[in-house]
């Protein structure tokens, strides 16, 4: 199932993610933010488990901020589990 996620307090303006029947995390797309980091956390998450991806992402700030890009995508593969 597609998911569109509106993220905050980020540079990110959209997250567009997929998971399987198997919960497993197919495809993620970034609107904005940093190309090279949300590149690289693109290729590490897609093919593995949301809830897997979701426990190890939660929590990251970045800069002076108290979220980052990787925290907004656990919530939102949180808040997609939990339906």
């Amino acid at each position: 199932m597609k998911v569109s996620f509106k993220p905050s307090g980020v540079c990110c303006k959209e997250m567009v993610f997929d998971i399987d029947e198997n919960n497993i995390v197919t495809s993620v797309d970034f609107v904005g933010g940093c190309p090279g980091n949300l590149l690289g956390l693109k290729h590490l998450v897609e093919g593995t488990r949301a809830d897997e991806v979701a426990e190890k992402l939660a929590g990251i700030t970045c800069g002076g901020k108290s979220t980052s890009c990787p925290d907004q995508l656990s919530k939102a593969l949180r808040e997609q589990l939990s339906k």
